[in-house]
């Protein structure tokens, strides 16, 4: 696999090796040793898996302490913008929004640290969208920040007329309350 580092500290971006022949392909999506030689050392606990359709946008999503959760994601069918927002005060790129096309062709991951806030907008038909965490869901921590927020000006690639929101994140504070 490589790994590619991102101008927000701890964003990585990595590409499995993927071994295709006539029948289809293989590949590891994950395996410890190798993504801790490569800085990606954390314990993960839990996977998650959404489907949505084209247009839908979910996010910014984060949890605070002592819950807050590392993310490794990938797409498995189809493409996805991916978000991701450093809310970590005291970093230099605080506020700095990451963005990347993951795909089930790119095959694509991205490692999330710890004060990150994420989402992702469905650009294709559908999309299903998995995700391991290094702690549990707690709901008492989640926090949502505008998808919309003027500040972060995020370029979802999904016209305004089309974007599925969910209530939840209609509701979403804005970046700097």
């Amino acid at each position: 696999m490589k790994t590619q580092t991102t101008e927000i500290e701890g964003i990585v971006i990595v590409e499995p090796q993927v071994f295709g022949d006539s029948r289809g392909y293989f590949m590891e999506t994950y395996q410890k040793e190798k993504y801790a030689a490569a800085g990606i050392d954390v314990t993960f606990v839990q996977d998650n898996e959404s489907m949505s359709r084209y247009g839908v946008v979910r996010g910014l999503h984060y949890q605070a302490e002592p819950f807050a959760q590392a993310k490794l994601i990938r797409v498995v069918a189809g493409r996805v913008l991916d978000v991701a927002v450093d809310i970590r005060k005291n970093s230099p790129t605080y506020g700095k929004v990451f963005t990347l096309e993951l795909s089930s062709e790119n095959k694509l991951q991205l490692f999330l640290p710890h004060g990150i806030a994420h989402g992702f907008a469905v650009l294709s038909e559908t999309a299903i969208f998995t995700y391991k965490c290094d702690n549990f869901y707690a709901p008492q921590y989640e926090h949502t920040i505008r998808y919309d927020d003027p500040s972060l000006a995020i370029d979802w690639k999904i016209p305004i007329n089309e974007r599925i929101i969910s209530d939840k994140d209609k509701k979403g504070v804005p970046f700097n309350a």
